[in-house]
C-alpha cells in the first residue's frame, strides 16, 4: 500500500506538471477562437498548423529563432570554455589569494543578477555594444555558479596524475586540453546545458540591450508577438510551442549526461 500511495502521488505530480505543455500544443493546434469557445476543450476538433505556418511566414519567426540559437550556442561555448579554466586555476593552480578570492565569488551569488544590470548596461553603453550581439554575449561569459561546478569536479582529479603530466614535460595548457577537459567531461555537458537553457529562454536582458527588432531572440520577439495579437490565443500557444521545443528536445537527449554529471559532481564536491 505504501509504494501504491508513492506511486499515486507521483503520477498525480507528473500529470499535473505535463498538463499545462499538453494544453499549449492543443490550443496550438486549433482553428481561430476556438479555445474562447463556451465549451472549452481539451484537443481540437480538427487540427491544423496554419498559426505555424503564420509565425514563420507573416512574423518571420525563423529569423527570430536562428538569433536565439546562435545566441545560445555562442554563449555556451564560450562560457563552458571561460568556466572551465577559472574552475580548473582555483582547483590546482596555486596564487596568492586565490581561496579569498574564491569565497568573495561565493559570496556574490547572493546577489540578485537584476541588481546588476543597470552599471552593466551603462558599462556596455560606454563601450559601444548595446545594440549588438556582443552586448548580449559578453555578460554570459562566465558565471560563479559554472566556476564552482567546474571547480568542485576538479578537485576530484588526483594530483598524481597532474604531477606525472608535467614530468613529461607537459604544460599548463596542454595538462587543461589533454587531462582536465576529458576528465571533466561530465560536469562540462552539464554545465552546457544549463547554460544553453538560460541563454535561450533568457528574455530580460536581450530586451534590454537589443533595440533593432531583427535581432530579437525569440522570446523578445514572442512577446512583442502577445502585445500585438492579445486575442489570438492559438497563434501565441503556437509560438510558446516553438520556443520551448528546442529547450525539451536538448534536455531529453542529454540528460543521462545531465544527471549523471550532476550526481558525480555533487558527491565528489
Amino acid at each position: 500500500m505504501r509504494r501504491l500511495l508513492i506511486y499515486a502521488v507521483l503520477l498525480l505530480t507528473v500529470a499535473a506538471t505535463l498538463f499545462p505543455l499538453v494544453w499549449t500544443v492543443s490550443v496550438s493546434l486549433m482553428p481561430v477562437a476556438e479555445a474562447l469557445s463556451d465549451s472549452p476543450k481539451l484537443w481540437p476538433d480538427s487540427a491544423t498548423l496554419e498559426h505555424y505556418r503564420d509565425l514563420f511566414d507573416r512574423l518571420e519567426l525563423g529569423r527570430y529563432a536562428l538569433n536565439s540559437f546562435l545566441l545560445a550556442a555562442s554563449i555556451t561555448a564560450l562560457s563552458v570554455l571561460v568556466n572551465a579554466l577559472a574552475g580548473y586555476a582555483f582547483a590546482r593552480l596555486p596564487f596568492a589569494g586565490r581561496d579569498a578570492l574564491f569565497r568573495l565569488l561565493l559570496a556574490a551569488m547572493v546577489i540578485p543578477g537584476q541588481v546588476a544590470m543597470l552599471p552593466l548596461f551603462l558599462l556596455l553603453k560606454q563601450f559601444g555594444l548595446i545594440n549588438t550581439y556582443a552586448g548580449v554575449i559578453i555578460p554570459g561569459l562566465a558565471s560563479i555558479f559554472g566556476i564552482f561546478l567546474v571547480r568542485q569536479y576538479a578537485q576530484s582529479i588526483p594530483q598524481s596524475l597532474l604531477d606525472a603530466a608535467r614530468l613529461d614535460g607537459a604544460g599548463e595548457l596542454r595538462i587543461f586540453w589533454s587531462l582536465i577537459l576529458p576528465l571533466c567531461r561530465p560536469i562540462l555537458v552539464t554545465l552546457a546545458v544549463l547554460t544553453f537553457l538560460g541563454s535561450w529562454n533568457d528574455f530580460l536582458w536581450p530586451l534590454i540591450v537589443l533595440t533593432d527588432s531583427r535581432r530579437y531572440t525569440l522570446p523578445v520577439a514572442l512577446a512583442n508577438l502577445m502585445g500585438e495579437h492579445a486575442m489570438d490565443t492559438e497563434l501565441m500557444m503556437a509560438g510558446a510551442v516553438l520556443t520551448v521545443s528546442p529547450a525539451i528536445v536538448l534536455f531529453l537527449a542529454v540528460q543521462r549526461y545531465y544527471i549523471g554529471g550532476l550526481m558525480r559532481g555533487s558527491v565528489r564536491g
